[in-house]
């Protein structure tokens, strides 16, 4: 396979990006890749990095001055977090907190896991996680005015907190605030 770029050289570098779900790919030669900075292992900024660095801090937004974060057990430091997108141990969630969720944010638009959870979770679980989903969709009722549908949500909540033994919390459990 030649190069996108030059059309000459054979594509040794394979570079795929996504953009608001449309997929780039771009086939380079080593030369037209490190022109373009594409090859990381050439001494020239990542375009990875460069997706990174505006994760955390987009272009023309200032960073915040703050001391720097570190974590306590493998030392990781944010500017290593940044610079690399890899946490080094699981403590680092909790040491650099700040950053890993504003990072979440941007990159998945909520800071709080809302997808697929094991099959065989106990029925407690189901009713706290379905409590929680009613809880946000009466939120959303609320702020759009519509009342009948709201206290319908609210007597769901009631029965289902009811049915589980008691209340199941302020709706934070697994919230990453």
């Amino acid at each position: 396979m030649l190069c996108d770029r030059c059309h000459k050289r054979p594509a040794t570098i394979h570079y795929t990006e996504i953009v608001d779900n449309q997929k780039k790919e771009l086939h380079l030669c080593e030369e037209c890749a490190r022109e373009m900075g594409v090859s990381p292992f050439m001494g020239a900024p990542s375009p990875f990095h460069s997706l990174l660095s505006g994760l955390f801090f987009p272009v023309g937004e200032e960073k915040p001055p703050r001391r720097e974060l570190r974590c306590p057990r493998c030392g990781l430091t944010e500017q290593e977090f940044t610079a690399g997108g890899l946490l080094g141990c699981p403590q680092c969630y909790q040491a650099l907190r700040p950053t890993v969720k504003q990072v979440l944010g941007r990159v998945h638009g909520v800071t709080r896991h809302t997808g697929k959870v094991p099959r065989k979770r106990s029925a407690g679980t189901a009713a706290t996680a379905e409590i929680e989903r009613l809880r946000r969709e009466l939120d959303e009722a609320v702020r759009k005015e519509e009342y009948e549908r709201a206290a319908e949500l609210r007597d769901k909540i009631k029965e289902l907190e009811q049915a589980s033994g008691g209340k199941s919390g302020n709706g934070t459990e697994g919230n990453a605030d």
